[in-house]
């Protein structure tokens, strides 16, 4: 019996500290603790979009972005880019931040240390292919990050990254509207907002409501009086 209590309070012991992370979307403390940018460290407005490029989704933000002549940055999955990597270059091309969130967009915390290894590194080489971009900044699925992942990141010089603004405009029930507060309502420079321009892994056609609101989130940031930027210094230059 001594026995079975020690290894059920060892095994309880690790599971909290592998899951140690994940609530760091929203409890800001988790975030700082753990080295989790959610704000960024110069001035700035970052739009940043999840989960693409889709086929619809992705060419509707970019022409909206460059209508605005606004800069962003795009957290790619790599099963996608496969899909479409013509479409990865476009992004790309257009001059938009290149970043990394999965090849398959599975919550970490299902994931053992080497096959979240072994997902990034296929996310990254088919990113690489597509773009000729390297990605440094990194974002997981869901925004849960799992121990594993902020010792790898810590190991690749990776930056982990959540957002402080965001219009969950994933879900079937979200309005125009709502995605558009959310997003928008109080922006101050150094904000992260989180979009998606995709639906693979959301409510089909969610990404119709993002572009919907899209334009009002730009208006609002505009207004904010500081430059649309990547999350990353320096990653759209050249």
């Amino acid at each position: 019996m001594r026995i079975t209590t020690i290894s059920v309070a060892a095994l309880g012991a690790l599971a909290a500290a592998w899951s140690a992370p994940a609530p760091a979307p929203v409890v800001p403390l988790f975030a700082d603790a753990f080295g989790l940018r959610r704000r960024l460290s110069r001035p700035g407005i970052a739009l940043t979009f999840d989960d693409g490029p889709h086929p619809h989704g992705t060419p509707a933000v970019l022409e909206l972005l460059d209508r605005a002549g606004a800069v962003a940055t795009f957290y790619l999955v790599g099963e996608q880019v496969e899909k479409d990597p013509g479409l990865a270059a476009e992004v790309a091309a257009a001059g938009h931040e290149i970043a990394l969130h999965c090849f398959a967009h599975t919550l970490l915390l299902r994931r053992s240390p080497r096959a979240l290894e072994d997902d990034l590194g296929r996310a990254l080489a088919a990113i690489e292919s597509a773009t000729g971009k390297v990605p440094t900044s990194y974002r997981p699925p869901y925004g849960v990050f799992s121990a594993a992942a902020v010792a790898l990141c810590r190991r690749r010089g990776w930056e982990p990254t959540l957002w402080s603004r965001w219009g969950r405009d994933w879900g079937a029930r979200e309005t125009t509207a709502a995605i558009a507060r959310r997003a928008s309502a109080g922006l101050v420079p150094q904000d992260i907002v989180l979009l998606h321009d995709a639906d693979h892994y959301s409510a089909p056609d969610s990404w119709r409501r993002t572009v919907a609101a899209l334009p009002q989130i730009l208006a609002a940031a505009g207004e904010v009086g500081v430059p649309f930027v990547p999350v990353t210094p320096g990653a759209t230059s050249g």
